[in-house]
């Protein structure tokens, strides 16, 4: 088998298996218990932990933001005390998301354009349906809100650097690479770079923190995929919500497993990313 045969038989085996916790995902029940937000940044600094936050825009003019559920906080924190005691900074490249900001960022042509090529290189070089890049793109940018754990104020994308030098502690790619080195046990990165992400990971994990298998940068806590990766039949205590942040408030989004962006939109989309590929 040759490495691309490999490479793309790998792609296909974990995408299939990426949706096929999507699949869990929205099964598993979530009974929300109401937990109000908190700030990371001010946590941070009121506990002297040296963190960093992206200063990048989500998508558009759209701002990330730095909050998640409180306890969740307060884990984060402590995971960043332990991080700064052996000599690495945690860098939060994104936290909670709006209902727009989740269904704007799947149309982001820096990640869904990335999408499409995947799918049409997995394909042998032919576009596939619609269906197909759906399917494949749920797995990287959640278009549901039941199982985005962004959307419930229960996860965090992450980076890690090195206090010493402010050098990253490489895990074989940037934050939001997509190919087949994103899941997080991939054989197309060195030893090296699945120490660090195995490392980053059993920290995370000490705190209760899950990983998604299919992306590195990403760890969950108190939803549906914290409690699918702990092979737990207990209700998620977060679901997607609506989130008032002036006055810290909270609705349960009332649709929770109905599309951000349904077929109709994704096919646009696929039209506009072929277009800025030419």
């Amino acid at each position: 088998m040759s490495d691309e045969t490999a490479r793309r038989t790998y792609w296909t085996e974990q995408m299939e298996l990426g949706y096929g916790m999507v699949e869990q995902l929205l099964s598993h029940p979530v009974d929300e218990c109401g937990e109000t937000f908190a700030s990371i940044p001010e946590a941070a600094e009121a506990g002297g932990v040296e963190m960093w936050f992206s200063d990048s825009k989500i998508v558009g003019d759209l701002d990330r933001v730095f909050s998640l559920r409180e306890s969740n906080v307060a884990d984060i924190v402590a995971i960043g005390r332990e991080m700064n005691e052996r000599g690495w900074i945690l860098k939060i490249e994104d936290g909670f998301r709006s209902l727009e900001m989740q269904g704007t960022l799947v149309r982001k042509p820096e990640v869904f354009d990335a999408v499409v090529q995947k799918c049409i290189w997995e394909n042998g070089g032919e576009l596939p349906p619609v269906e197909f890049v759906a399917r494949r793109a749920i797995v990287m940018v959640a278009n549901i809100p039941k199982i985005g754990g962004h959307m419930s104020g229960s996860a965090i994308d992450i980076s890690v650097f090195r206090r010493a030098d402010g050098e990253e502690v490489s895990r074989g790619g940037p934050y939001l690479t997509v190919n087949e080195t994103t899941p997080m046990r991939s054989p197309f990165i060195s030893a090296e770079h699945l120490q660090n992400r195995l490392e980053i990971t059993a920290l995370m994990e000490s705190h209760g923190f899950m990983h998604f298998p299919y992306e590195f940068w990403h760890f969950s806590k108190g939803d549906v995929a914290d409690r699918i990766m702990n092979r737990d039949a207990r209700p998620a205590r977060f679901g997607a919500v609506n989130w008032d942040a002036e006055a810290n408030a909270l609705a349960a989004v009332e649709a929770p497993k109905t599309p951000l962006n349904p077929l109709p939109q994704i096919e646009k989309e696929i039209e506009a990313a072929l277009r800025r590929s030419k």
